[in-house]
């Protein structure tokens, strides 16, 4: 059996014929950069910072039946207090069969991640998705501020 978190059980499920885990050995980096640097959040981003942003992170991936990476949501959390959504995606080929619902479903029952007081998100088109998870736009924007550089993978 794979360690998980801090040597806890992975979490796997099947959806069909793809896998869904947060078995860290089974991420693919350079699947996961080949998505990312065409996204319309991350256009240009290296697969040095991709690693590196895995290695810090809690990383829950789908995986075709031949084991392909065709998936992911990567979570950053204090584990105490809050957790940032991110990188979420379903390769084009391989949406429509419940995957990011899964992937979603899993880490919304990961035990590092309850009681948390805020999970937070940010999301161009997939509002209807993330409000079956009970996320919701945010109650007061004035409190919220962010410090975007949106292009700084470009410039490297």
């Amino acid at each position: 059996m794979t360690s998980g978190f801090e040597g806890a059980a992975v979490s796997v499920r099947q959806v069909g014929s793809y896998t869904v885990s947060e078995d860290s050995t089974r991420l693919d980096p350079r699947a996961i950069h080949a998505y990312l640097t065409r996204s319309y959040w991350s256009a240009g981003i290296s697969l040095e910072i991709v690693e590196r942003a895995m290695r810090r992170s809690l990383c829950i991936g789908a995986y075709d039946g031949a084991g392909a990476q065709v998936g992911l949501v990567r979570l950053i959390s204090d584990y105490a207090t809050f957790c940032y959504v991110c990188d979420v995606y379903v390769l084009e080929e391989h949406r429509g069969r419940g995957l990011s619902k899964a992937m979603l479903a899993m880490a919304n029952e990961h035990p590092m991640l309850q009681g948390l007081r805020r999970w937070s998100l940010v999301t161009a088109d997939a509002h209807g998705l993330y409000g079956q998870f009970g996320f919701t736009a945010v109650a007061q924007p004035e409190r919220h501020m962010e410090r975007l550089q949106p292009d700084v993978y470009r410039k490297r």
